[in-house]
């Protein structure tokens, strides 16, 4: 176990901290996600909603070796992330609804059938071929393919809005930032949204056997934690100005937009989800877990 956790901290540039934090956090969260599989012998699927920045990744890949390694239980960790629409798919959207759905990220920009599908298959233990999505080129990895077979114990998903709930009609009238106000003045783009929420997702959501969310103190921080993100992402992808030609990585300008895309139903998250999900982590500006609930929804 203590090489695997290295190994773990390692990969994901993690100070040694983090050991005790995971142990007093996340390891009673594990330990009952793996006995709940040894009890029903049911694929345990775990959801963790999480805003941009916030951990959710590290958090579902930690799940995964922490029960893998103390219970022997084969597991995987997928992104909702993964799921999003091609870049042809989102560009068609685009050219039939809003322009603002070339953009990846929001509900209506996935490929729930896939993800639903995805989750079935493994949980099956049926030969099963893994979709990735790489950011950098704003689309899904084609030449690298991933399979999984056999028995899947505990599947792990984690997405931004991953247990998000629609708004009413009338909370769409109003923009909630200047983006919305600008390029979605009539709301075409926001009701089309909310109707995917509505319709499309909640049988991804359904299938969770418990969720977790690490919730955000507000908005403000889930900016200047995804501006974090684009640095480490342009860090481990080592490019020079040159090699950034081509490649989607963007400014913090093009990062401020890319996130009032996400504002609505973040801070709609941040505000109904803590009542509804099985473990709440509360964090801070600085990431840090102030304050631990687990709640039986």
């Amino acid at each position: 176990m203590k090489v695997a956790f290295q190994q773990f901290l390692d990969s994901n540039k993690l100070p040694q901290s983090y050991i005790e934090i995971a142990k007093r956090y996340f390891d009673p969260i594990a330990s009952e996600i793996a006995n709940n599989f040894l009890r029903t012998e049911i694929t345990q699927v775990i959801g963790i909603n999480g805003s941009q920045g916030s951990g959710k990744s590290t958090l579902a890949d930690y799940l995964c070796m922490s029960i893998k390694q103390n219970f022997e239980i084969r597991t995987i960790s997928l992104s909702l992330d993964d799921f999003y629409l091609t870049k042809e798919e989102r560009n068609q959207l685009a050219k039939n609804i809003h322009p603002l759905l070339a953009q990846r990220g929001v509900p209506g920009t996935h490929d729930i059938e896939l993800a639903v599908n995805t989750i079935k298959s493994l949980a099956s233990g049926i030969k099963t071929k893994i979709t990735r999505f790489d950011k950098s080129i704003d689309d899904r990895i084609s030449n690298q393919v991933e399979m999984s077979e056999g028995e899947i114990g505990v599947i792990v998903i984690e997405g931004w809005c991953f247990g998000a709930e629609p708004q009413f009609e009338n909370q769409l009238i109003t923009p909630v930032n200047e983006l919305e106000r600008l390029k979605d003045p009539d709301g075409t783009c926001r009701r089309y949204i909310n109707n995917a929420l509505a319709t499309s997702y909640p049988k991804l959501f359904k299938m969770a056997h418990s969720t977790i969310m690490l919730r955000a103190p507000d908005f403000d921080s889930v900016f200047e934690w995804r501006l974090e993100q684009e640095e480490k992402l342009i860090e481990k992808l080592k490019l020079t100005q040159d090699r950034l030609v081509g490649m989607n990585v963007m400014s913090k300008e093009e990062i401020f937009e890319f996130v009032q895309s996400f504002q609505r139903i973040t801070e709609t998250c941040i505000e109904r989800m803590p009542a509804k999900v099985n473990h709440l982590l509360q964090l801070d500006p600085q990431r840090e877990i102030i304050e631990y609930r687990t709640l039986n929804p």
